[in-house]
């Protein structure tokens, strides 16, 4: 089968939720089918705007009150979702959990960041000893481990719960299944047993074995893209190339995936059977620059002709485009990017730079400008203020101006 670039465009934006009418009034209920739609959605501690876990959600469903997020993943009442390095760190779809087993415990056997794997092999004990005082004691935090075990009732001084190795147990026992994120506090990690923390019926769900769950993961990530290549695919919970390679062939022998051939990509591509096929697709929307939609780069230049840059880890005087750039989707293209700061102080969404993209029109600005107003009024700020530079940031300052005049 082969079809255009452009219907392969339109197909990965209505898997990724785009297209279809924003309910009214964005419920708990639309909040967890966005999270079991899109099967994972990073998290990151960047909160120069909001942080990135909450703008995916508002991307697709405009203002939904970020409180049915908070509740879904960290609340008291029932578990929706649960942490873990899905893609990076993520929020994913607490029926998942029994999929990432395997990634569990290959992170006790080792496979793991150097550092860390190092560290497990070398303080195995300490690391028992820290999992045991957990059972012991319930919820901790990173902060229980900045001093010794008796420091608050003996006035003892910091010992073998010293920081920094504290902290390596944490996420040792995290990647590894043993603990889990109960809650947050702000934005810190309040970790416990897993057990503790899942529902009775995931808990005690059977593991699949490593080759069913690795399938089961890369068909969530191809109905979340509808169409995509095997690296796509392979990227999406960040898979081994062995163990796709392996994964995928076995679904296309059954028939759960259906290669495809794209015109203008040179890869071989797959397409999920109950992938929708829009004749056109419409759209206003910021991106998250960890939006599952552009996060793999490879795959944004390949579907809409845009290099999307993550310049907070460059040196200032050396950014194109800004420190955290969200580029604007605009129907079925991406036509713009704005340097956004939410300045809550004084409850104003500072541009503080605007760039055009190749696809840029007519109506790019004044669109951009109604999706920054209804992002300001989503984050509790007053006014939009485009104080920067960029080639579109005139247009798009005499935009704003206009719908203030309304």
């Amino acid at each position: 089968m082969e079809i255009t670039s452009a219907q392969a465009r339109r197909i990965a934006l209505a898997a990724q939720g785009f297209g279809r009418p924003a309910p009214a009034q964005p419920g708990q209920r639309q909040v967890n089918d966005l999270i079991r739609r899109l099967g994972v959605v990073q998290i990151d501690s960047v909160n120069v705007v909001s942080r990135t876990h909450y703008l995916p959600l508002f991307s697709r469903l405009g203002a939904y009150d970020r409180g049915h997020l908070e509740s879904a993943a960290w609340g008291p009442g029932r578990r929706v979702l649960f942490e873990y390095w899905g893609h990076e760190a993520s929020l994913l779809p607490i029926e998942s959990q029994p999929l990432l087993r395997w990634r569990m415990v290959r992170a006790r056997d080792g496979e793991l960041w150097t550092g860390l794997a190092r560290f497990g092999r070398e303080r195995r004990d300490y690391i028992d000893g820290v999992l045991a005082e957990i059972e012991r004691r319930g919820p901790v935090t990173g902060a229980d481990f900045a001093a010794g075990p008796n420091a608050q009732s003996s006035g003892g001084k910091p010992g073998w719960w010293e920081w920094s190795d504290g902290k390596r147990a944490l996420e040792w026992l995290f990647w590894s299944g043993f603990i889990t994120t109960r809650t947050r506090r702000g934005f810190e990690r309040v970790y416990d047993i897993t057990e503790r923390v899942l529902p009775a019926a995931v808990a005690d769900a059977p593991t699949p074995d490593d080759a069913e769950a690795q399938r089961g993961l890369i068909l969530i990530a191809a109905r979340a893209m509808g169409i995509a290549t095997a690296a796509d695919l392979r990227d999406y919970f960040r898979l081994s190339l062995q163990d796709s390679r392996a994964r995928l062939a076995e679904l296309v022998e059954a028939g759960a995936l259906i290669p495809v051939t794209v015109r203008g990509w040179s890869k071989s591509a797959y397409l999920h059977p109950e992938a929708r096929k829009p004749r056109r697709v419409e759209a206003s929307a910021l991106l998250s620059p960890f939006d599952n939609l552009i996060w793999f780069r490879d795959r944004t230049e390949r579907l809409f002709g845009v290099r999307v840059r993550l310049e907070i880890y460059t040196p200032a005087h050396k950014r194109e485009r800004g420190y955290y750039v969200l580029p604007f989707l605009q129907d079925e293209a991406i036509t713009a990017c704005v340097d956004l700061k939410a300045n809550r102080q004084v409850r104003t969404l500072l541009v503080q730079a605007a760039w055009t993209e190749p696809e840029t029109n007519a109506d790019t600005a004044a669109r951009l400008a109604g999706e920054l107003r209804r992002m300001a009024q989503w984050l509790e700020l007053d006014t939009v203020v485009v104080v920067g530079r960029g080639d579109l940031a005139p247009a798009l300052k005499a935009a704003l101006e206009a719908l203030a005049a309304v």
